[in-house]
Formats: structure tokens, C-alpha cells, sequence
């Protein structure tokens, strides 16, 4: 079994508005589409096993780009979307928050029994996923999410979550079918949180000796620490500031999406009309879909789609996103009828921003740029229906201000 990454977050308690839960499930669904229809199902399941394209989804989908809110909210949104169409998309979602935890054996024996799968062996690999995590590596943080994501051909990732008392920090776990071996062997690629002391790993090759001796012991020493190759932490400051984000790429797609608006892009740029901030957003879902791993190590830059529920950057864009929805769901139907143009049109964002980068520059007055883009931002927010937690964004006392 292969433990693909963590990830450390602020602990956010809170609910989702049903204005952004409704649009993250839509969002959700032709996303996985498009990443099916490019480079198959089992690429869906190992990036859901990847921390940092995970975060990524979730800050472009409009949650706040570094809580822990970001776990529960998308498996959620792509649960609802996606196991409706299960047969279609050849996928399947199990488990949840909580009471909905506790239905994934459930849940993955009705998936088994549908598509001629080992059920118990799944549900085996769930139970197994979740002790490691929770009882064989002792890091203090305790399950209180566990989702279990399946393929027809029997793959399957494991998204889970626990929370540690008295830090304001909940820890993610992911897990990914691909490689596996063994439950109790090494069964990660790492662990790692920020140091607090030693762990006791159970699921250590070193730790062998305990192991066979754990029926007579109530706890060990830890034996050693593990490094971590891909691991997430993010800081405690809510609002998004121009450390937190790759000011070279973000720059690049504001140029190109806001300056240049390539010519490539006639067709879409005349679907709806669409103007240079859908097309932003549409920059940052493309690189969602066809991005390398490499381009999800600053998750914060993906919140510049759609903002996020609490206001930062700013407040969720609701005009904006409803319009990148339409895109990208005509984009996938046309496809889907052999009418690829407008889904290679996407595709073709992602890789003009790439380009875009090699001969942008950074100046030193980059920081300053950063806090006016965000000013710049939450100050039309009125205009593009812009929504929080705490009510509809509202114009400013110069309301003069032009859409950009």
C-alpha cells in the first residue's frame, strides 16, 4: 500500500453555504470528467492522492485555500457529483464525516457486488487505511473523516482526516492503491507533521519486533522518525499573502488572461461572451485539469479562480464561477459528441500560461502589485455577484470602479 502524502492545516469549524456547496458539486463533476476523458480513471485516484493538487481543487472550487474545512467540503461536493453517475464515470465514492464514515463497508459492498469486486477485500483495505493512521502510527491526531474512492477495475485512494485536541490543527492522510505490498511493513511512502516529538510507528519494517510482541504490550517507545517527501503544511494566517503564492506564474496568467487574450482562443472567448476574468478563472481550472504535479506547490494561487467562502482572497464570485461552469460543462459535451475544439481550447490555457512564464519577470515592486490586485479584487466583487459566509459583497464608496 502506498501513502502518497499529508498535509497539515488550520482546524476551521463552520458549515458550507448552499449557494457554494451547490456550485462545487457542479464544478466537481466536469473536472473529473475532463480528466477521464483525458488521461483516463486511475488518474483521477492517484491525483486525489496528491496533498498539494488536492488543496489545489479545493481553493479553486472557492473554499479557503488553507483550512482544514477544505478535507470534508470537497470529498463531499464530488461525492454528490459523482456517484450519480458511477456507471458512467467508473468511480465511486464511500464514507464521509462522521455517522458517514461508518457507511463505507456498506457502501463499498453494494459498489462490489455491482461491478464484480472483492467487497470484503475492500472493505478490509478500508479498515486497514484507517488503524494505521489512527492506532499503528501514533502522531496524536485522531480520525474523524475517512473517504474511500473506488474505480470498477478495483483501484481505490483513501482521503482521511483527524484532528489533534489542543493545537487548532487537523492532519490529512492519502492513500493510494498503486504499489501495494503491505499493511504493516512500510506501508507509506512517508509521515510527517511539524515536529512535535517523536511518533510511534507500528507500521515500521523496523518496528517488526514490537509488532509480534504488541498482544503483550500496551505501548512502545517510538522507534524512529519518518521524513516526509511530500508533505503540506500551511500557516495559521487566514488571509492570502504574496509569500504564500508563486507571484511568477500568478503574474504570467494575469497577463495573458487580462493583456494579451490570445488569439488562439477565438472560440472561446466568444462563448457567452466571455470576458479576461472568466477567463482567469478558466486559466486556473485548465491548469486543475492538465497541470503536472510540480504546478500545485503554492495551492493559494488557485484561490485567484474563485475566491473563498470567508473573503479571502476575496468573496466567491458567484457571476464568474456560474459562467466557468458553463464553459467548461459545453466544453465537455461537445467532446463528448466528438467535437473536441472547445475542450482543446481549455487544455490549450493551461499550457499559453506555462509558455507565458518563461519570459515574465518579476520586479521588486511585485508585493505592491500583489496587495493591489487584491484590493482590485474585492472591490468589484459587488459587480460579479461576489458572496461570503456573511452576506453579498457590497461596492465600494468610490463605486465608479470598472469590470476588468
Amino acid at each position: 500500500m502506498k501513502r502518497s502524502g499529508t498535509a497539515d492545516l488550520p482546524l476551521h469549524y463552520g458549515h458550507i453555504p448552499k449557494w457554494l456547496s451547490e456550485r462545487m458539486s457542479r464544478l466537481g463533476f466536469p473536472i473529473t470528467e475532463a480528466i477521464i476523458e483525458e488521461y483516463g480513471t486511475a488518474e483521477v485516484l492517484r491525483r486525489l492522492s496528491d496533498p498539494f493538487w488536492f488543496q489545489s481543487l479545493g481553493a479553486v472550487m472557492g473554499m479557503d485555500w488553507h483550512s482544514s474545512g477544505i478535507t470534508t467540503s470537497v470529498m463531499g461536493a464530488l461525492k454528490s457529483a459523482i456517484n450519480p453517475h458511477a456507471k458512467e464515470l467508473g468511480l465511486y465514492m464511500c464514507g464521509g464525516k462522521g455517522k458517514s464514515s461508518r457507511q463505507t463497508p456498506q457502501e463499498l459492498l453494494f459498489y462490489a457486488e455491482k461491478n464484480g469486486l472483492d467487497g470484503d477485500a475492500l472493505v478490509r483495505c478500508s479498515k486497514l487505511s484507517a488503524k494505521v493512521d489512527n492506532t499503528a502510527v501514533q502522531d496524536g491526531f485522531q480520525l474523524y473523516m475517512h473517504s474511500f474512492v473506488v474505480s470498477t477495475e478495483g483501484l481505490w485512494t483513501v482521503v482521511q482526516q483527524g484532528m489533534q485536541d489542543g493545537t487548532s490543527t487537523a492532519r490529512r492522510y492519502h492513500w493510494h492503491s498503486a504499489g501495494m505490498t503491505s499493511f504493516v511493513e512500510d506501508p507509506h511512502t512517508a509521515i510527517c507533521g511539524v515536529n512535535q516529538g517523536a511518533i510511534l510507528n507500528m507500521a515500521a519494517k523496523a518496528a517488526s519486533p514490537a509488532r509480534q510482541a504488541v498482544l503483550a504490550m500496551g505501548k512502545e517507545d517510538p522507534s524512529r522518525m519518518l521524513a516526509e517527501v511530500q508533505h503540506l503544511v500551511l500557516p495559521k494566517h487566514h488571509e492570502v499573502k504574496a509569500k504564500d503564492v508563486d507571484l511568477k506564474r500568478l503574474g504570467a496568467m494575469l497577463w495573458l488572461t487580462h493583456e494579451k487574450q490570445p488569439a488562439d482562443f477565438e472560440e472561446l472567448l466568444l462563448l457567452q461572451g466571455m470576458g479576461p476574468r472568466t477567463l482567469q478563472s478558466m486559466a486556473l481550472v485548465s491548469e486543475i485539469i492538465y497541470g503536472t504535479p510540480s504546478r500545485f506547490k503554492d495551492p493559494a494561487r488557485f484561490s485567484f479562480a474563485h475566491g473563498g467562502k470567508d473573503g479571502h482572497p476575496f468573496p466567491v464570485p458567484i457571476k464568474v464561477y456560474d459562467e466557468t461552469l458553463s464553459v467548461l460543462s459545453k466544453a465537455i459535451g461537445k467532446a463528448k459528441v466528438g467535437e473536441s475544439d472547445k475542450l482543446e481550447a481549455v487544455r490549450k490555457l493551461s499550457e499559453l500560461s506555462r509558455q507565458a512564464e518563461k519570459d515574465f519577470t518579476v520586479n521588486e515592486h511585485a508585493e505592491a502589485n500583489f496587495e493591489e490586485l487584491l484590493e482590485r479584487e474585492r472591490n468589484a466583487s459587488w459587480q460579479y455577484g461576489g458572496k461570503t459566509i456573511f452576506g453579498d459583497a457590497k461596492p465600494p464608496k468610490d463605486s465608479q470602479l470598472k469590470l476588468f
